[in-house]
């Protein structure tokens, strides 16, 4: 679907640039201080990283081959983004950044509330299907229908999870200046 060598070249630089770059940040505040210079960059690892929704359409027309994106266009939407999701999904979560952050990734989180790389992957494909099929994007909300899911699948997750440990704490022995902890 991608050009093959346009692919390997920007895995094997992507991967040989993620290999030199040292240990990762120990602390929050060091994850903290790379997210904001990692958002405000145009090129991660020597690939270019979209700004918004509209520059990664343009980026991914330059990479999508006429056939390729023909077959994807037949194709029910749903069904595009299931089928693509291991292939061109996963070529957008890690060149474009979204485990670490980027400014695509930023722009969707701040835009539409997406928080979660796999959701955001399959976002741009299915807004990029109705991009290219002329139809109407109604991007809120896709968005929200991931939020909602991704919400009642973590609550569902928090519910059925087994406890592995309780234990009862005496309130008396908290510091009065200690921080309270919210899920």
């Amino acid at each position: 679907m991608i050009r093959h060598s346009l692919v390997w070249a920007l895995l094997l630089s992507g991967l040989s640039a993620g290999l030199a770059q040292g240990d990762p940040p120990s602390s929050p505040d060091a994850i903290e201080q790379e997210y904001q210079k990692r958002i405000k960059k145009e090129y991660l690892y020597g690939v270019y990283i979209p700004e918004d929704l509209g520059d990664a359409f343009f980026r991914l027309n330059e990479l999508i081959d006429e056939a390729s994106r023909k077959k994807f266009l037949q194709a029910e939407e749903m069904e595009a983004a299931r089928k693509l999701h291991f292939s061109l999904g996963r070529w957008i979560i890690y060149n474009w950044g979204f485990y670490g952050g980027s400014r695509l990734s930023h722009s969707l989180r701040e835009r539409y509330g997406l928080s979660y790389p796999d959701d955001m992957a399959r976002f741009i494909i299915i807004a990029y299907h109705r991009s290219c099929n002329q139809k109407a994007l109604n991007l809120d909300e896709l968005a929200r229908k991931f939020v909602n899911f991704r919400q009642e699948s973590w609550q569902k997750e928090l519910l059925e999870s087994p406890v592995i440990h309780s234990e009862k704490i005496d309130s008396s022995k908290i510091p009065a200046n200690a921080k309270t902890i919210r899920p």
